[in-house]
């Protein structure tokens, strides 16, 4: 691969890649999930590489992820895991996703002596889900979905990893969602209806002109954050009484021949959620301070940001919502499944992250269950860029880190030239 290859992280936001070892072997590999989904995976590998990292992101492609060369320079193969409906999410239920994690880590496990999990950003919450229901009796690992539909953990190969590395990991897709859904919203048909008075973006509210640090009043942050959790309550209610409707839409086409009926069961609802770029830290720097710039992660115009088509959730089944974007519904929490997590651990922090904050850190690191736990802080955004125009990326901070870490654990390859 070429130096000049680049990888979008995020909105506007690329990181050069470095070129691979010289001595890389790369094959690519179609597996199928105990569901009966058919997923795809890349492993590359070097000369006398005995470990070997996978990596995983339940909504976006990590084929070309910033760290494989990084990984592979220092001795490590590396599984960049395919998902079954890379970035488009609309259906994105964990619960498969963490099939499709299965059948990956499963495939690298007969190939190699250590497999070492790392979830960088949702990726971290997708492992931390996985490993704690591999750490599971087939009996004791959760058997539905929020909607009932079955899991499969039960009947699935669920092999426990060596070790896991969190890298800016967010608490999950639906907490990460509660703190950026705008719960000045007052109808869920209208992109534009508001209330005045929860508007983040009004200055009688405390925002100011953007690129300015603006500065919320502590009661207004409460009574905010009150009525996210509340607009996030009523979308539960609604996507709770859809996918009811659907199931027995199901149900009755089961016993029926009647095309009606299965067209009713064939039908989906889609939720349509506007206004999801909302958090105050975003353009507040007094809660909850790092290092962290101006904006979010979609940009550095939250305000208007907020009101266009990019955003998390913004469409998603009545299923998806509950099992990936509810933070009162979801079981891909990271604080509720890091007390299993008990292979080595290490916990990268980046200082100028913008969707997990120093609170959570201390959050995550509290709660995860590894009596061998690490943590390290570098400097760079969310998604691995630099803090400063000039200054080392946060990726290769991270990178090294990473690198000694498992170094000090696992054999590696002998230095594979590049």
């Amino acid at each position: 691969m070429s130096s000049r290859t680049a990888e979008r992280l995020g909105a506007g936001r690329w990181l050069e890649i470095g070129a691979l070892p010289a001595t890389t072997i790369e094959s690519t590999h179609e597996l199928s999930t105990v569901d009966g989904a058919k997923i795809t995976g890349v492993l590359r590998t070097v000369p006398g590489a005995a470990t070997v990292v996978a990596i995983a992101h339940p909504r976006q492609d990590v084929t070309h992820h910033v760290l494989v060369p990084e990984l592979l320079a220092r001795g490590f193969a590396v599984w960049t895991q395919g998902m079954r409906s890379p970035n488009n999410d609309i259906a994105l239920l964990h619960e498969q996703a963490l099939l499709d994690v299965a059948a990956g880590v499963a495939f690298v496990r007969n190939r190699f002596d250590a497999v070492v999990t790392l979830g960088h950003s949702g990726g971290g919450t997708l492992f931390a889900f996985y490993h704690e229901q591999a750490g599971l009796l087939p009996e004791q690992r959760l058997r539905t979905g929020q909607t009932g539909r079955p899991t499969g953990f039960a009947e699935a190969d669920l092999v426990v990893p060596d070790a896991a590395v969190f890298l800016a990991p967010h608490p999950g897709q639906g907490a990460l969602l509660l703190r950026l859904i705008d719960p000045s919203v007052v109808d869920e048909s209208d992109p534009l209806s508001i209330d005045a008075s929860l508007d983040p973006y009004d200055p009688a509210n405390g925002f100011a002109a953007p690129g300015e640090p603006s500065h919320y009043e502590p009661a207004f942050v409460e009574r905010y954050r009150a009525a996210q959790l509340a607009r996030v309550r009523r979308i539960d209610a609604q996507a709770t009484a859809w996918a009811a409707e659907a199931g027995e839409a199901r149900a009755a086409f089961k016993n029926s021949d009647d095309p009606v009926d299965r067209r009713r069961a064939l039908a989906p609802r889609i939720l349509t959620v506007y206004r999801t770029d909302a958090d105050l830290r975003g353009v507040d720097p007094s809660i909850d301070p790092n290092d962290r710039p101006y904006g979010s992660l979609f940009g550095r115009r939250p305000d208007l940001t907020n009101y266009g088509l990019v955003g998390f959730g913004r469409l998603s089944t009545p299923d998806a919502w509950l099992s990936t974007w509810s933070a009162l519904s979801t079981n891909a929490d990271f604080v509720r499944c890091a007390p299993r997590v008990t292979a080595a651990t290490l916990l990268v922090e980046l200082t100028g992250d913008q969707a997990c904050f120093p609170a959570d850190g201390d959050r995550m690191a509290a709660a995860l269950g590894a009596a061998d736990l690490s943590r390290a802080a570098v400097d760079g955004t969310h998604f691995g860029g630099a803090l400063h125009r000039g200054g080392p990326t946060g990726a290769a901070l991270a990178a090294e880190r990473i690198g000694d870490w498992l170094g000090d654990r696992f054999r590696a390859a002998p230095h594979p030239s590049t």
